[in-house]
Order: C-alpha cells, then structure tokens, then sequence
C-alpha cells in the first residue's frame, strides 16, 4: 500500500454527493451507503482507480465488481437484456439485485473490473445517497462492500471508518442501511439462475419469471479460477472469530448469535448474547447481521454459536452470508 492517505467522514448531502463525483473523476475511492451495505466506489472505467480498489480492500483481483448506474437507460449501454432481463429489470431497479449480462461490446467499464469476462454484472441501487452519488458523477462506477476484503460486510459508515480509515478519500455517513444483505445476483445467460440469495427473495424473482430459479451455489475458492459474479467466493463476509452454526447450546468461552423470543440451552453462561431478531422477523435479523457480528467478534468468544435461522424468505440469504462466514480460510 502506497502512504497513507486522509480520509474524511461526510454527513450525507448535496454537497458530499458532489465532493464524491469530484474525487471519483480523479481516480480516488469513496464508500458511501446502498440499501444493502456500504459500498466502495470508484470510477467503473478507470483501469487504476479500480487497481487502488482492490488494493484498498486486499481483494483478490480474479473477482469480479458490480458496476453501479443510475437507471436502466445506463445499464443498457453497458450489457445486452432480453425479454426476461427486461421483465427482472423493470420489476426490481431500482433495488437489491444485480443482474450478470452479456457485455457489449461498446462497454466501457474497464476490464479489470470485470475479471477479463465477456459479462458484466450491474445493478440500480435504491438509496437516495447512492443515487444522488451517481447522479452527480454521470458514469458507471464500481461499488463492492467497503470493508477489507473477506471480513463482516459493513452496514455503517463506522464500519467502514474501521476497516479503511488511511486507505480511501471519503466515507458518506448516510446511517444505518435497511436492507443489511448484500444484493440478490441472478446470471443471465442463458436460462436464469440464482448465483447468490439476497435482499430479493427467491419467491419474488420465481413470481416474475413465472418458473423454478435454479441455484449454483458458491465453489469457487481458488485463484486459479474466475469467479463469474461477486460474492461466489465460498468463504466469504468472515470475521475474525470462528462460527458455529445451528448452535442448539451454548458452551462456556462462547458467544451467542441469537434468533426468536427462546434462548438456547446454555445461554446465560455466554460471554456476550446479540439477537438479530427477539420477534424473529427475518427483515429484522437480515439489517442487523453485519452489525451484531462485527460486536460479537471483538468481545472475545472462543467462538460465535449462531442459533437456528429459518431458510425462507430473508432466511436463505442470511443463511448463505453464516455458511461463507463458517467456511475453512
């Protein structure tokens, strides 16, 4: 990493949104908050901001970035949509699903952002700090979670602050994100097919498609492969302290990662209890993940014990981020 740089900590508005444009056309990195998580800009067709990018967060430069614009009008200079991405499109952008498409050929993201895949995955958030974002900046830009590479993904701007303070020019505070979960992304080539669960259900994008979605889950764990989206990585989004999933007890030395009114047995001798959800509403549980695991993973458990979670809805999503976070490093 080259000197440290200053970076600064803006209240979300007019003017940040204008300061981040002006830092993204001279190649630097901002982070500012989507619906999902915190994400971390750069100019989608600048060769070495998104070199600074992936040196920023350590993240291997084999996996590929979501490029970022502000309508479908922007995503259709960028990748080729047929009948269903069409329908996918218009029923969820903006929002929290990235769609992996053919990339035209007129594409002006850069190839390095793209892993050197004749695809691209893109994406019309639904924040009004991002939107605001890419509308002062007029371009595509490239936004991964703005947090060091493979940690908790970050739902603050003081998450970010803690992972990338030194390394990037500015965070927008925009507050807490809704969503929690990163973005749903469905590959488009061909038959669809569900590449990662997220803030979009499966029954919501299964209801527009008017058929079963399949799944390829995440294999990919070795550099001598290309992933062919983000987050397929199959250890993923960890913290630092290991995982116990399904935890129906709790051992002494550990902490609880809770869910729904019933404590599990053992859960008075954790060292530190969060619950994502007391009323176990997956929404819930979904924003407050990241968050509850960044706390427990700096309160010195032997071990994170995660009760039961519910594979519906949210569920599968938050699931798959506790699986990859469980993953062997």
């Amino acid at each position: 990493m080259t000197a440290a740089l200053t970076t600064r900590v803006a209240k979300a508005d007019s003017a940040a949104a204008a300061e981040a444009a002006r830092i993204l056309a001279a190649g630097g990195l901002v982070a500012f908050p989507t619906e999902t998580v915190y994400g971390l800009g750069a100019d989608a067709a600048n060769g070495p901001a998104i070199a600074r990018l992936y040196e920023a967060k350590g993240r291997p430069a084999f996996n590929p970035l979501i490029a970022h614009v502000v309508d479908l009008e922007a995503a259709r200079e960028l990748a080729r949509f047929d009948a269903r991405t069409m329908r996918l499109a218009q029923a969820f952008w903006p929002g929290p699903l990235t769609l992996v498409l053919p990339k035209l050929r007129k594409c002006r993201v850069a190839e390095l952002a793209t892993a050197g895949l004749d695809t691209i995955a893109v994406r019309v958030p639904n924040h009004p700090v991002a939107r605001d974002v890419l509308a002062a900046f007029g371009k595509p830009v490239v936004a991964p979670s703005a947090n060091r590479s493979g940690h908790v993904s970050p739902t603050r701007a003081e998450h970010v602050k803690a992972d990338l303070a030194g390394r990037i020019d500015l965070i927008i505070d925009g507050g807490a994100t809704p969503v929690g979960v990163e973005s749903t992304i469905v590959a488009c080539l061909g038959e669809p097919a569900l590449l990662r669960p997220g803030g979009v259900t499966r029954a919501a994008l299964e209801r527009t498609l008017r058929h079963t979605l399949a799944y390829i889950p995440p294999a990919i764990s070795s550099a001598d492969d290309t992933p062919l989206a983000p987050g397929m990585l199959a250890s993923h989004y960890a913290p630092h302290t290991r995982l116990r999933l399904n935890a129906h007890y709790v051992e002494p030395g550990e902490v609880l990662l809770g869910f729904g009114p019933t404590p599990p047995e053992g859960a008075k001798r954790a060292k530190k209890v969060l619950n994502l959800s007391p009323r176990g509403d997956l929404i819930e549980a979904a924003a407050n993940l990241f968050s509850h695991l960044r706390v427990l993973d700096a309160a010195g458990g032997s071990t994170i014990a995660v009760m039961p979670i519910p594979a519906a809805g949210l569920g599968e999503a938050i699931n798959d981020r506790l699986a990859r976070a469980a993953a062997p490093r």
